[in-house]
């Protein structure tokens, strides 16, 4: 019973910093892409 339930744990640890891990890509990749939209649209005038 012991050895199922470390098993289960280690399976939401995993789910855990995969979902993390998703978050982060997603932050850093909206971020990357306001650094570029922002000059371009100060540039243009437009903001």
């Amino acid at each position: 019973m012991l050895e199922k339930n470390k098993a289960a744990m280690r399976h939401k640890l995993k789910n855990w910093l995969h979902k993390l891990g998703l978050v982060g890509f997603l932050f850093f990749f909206i971020k990357g892409l306001l650094w570029l939209i922002i000059p371009y649209l100060i540039a243009k005038g437009l903001l």
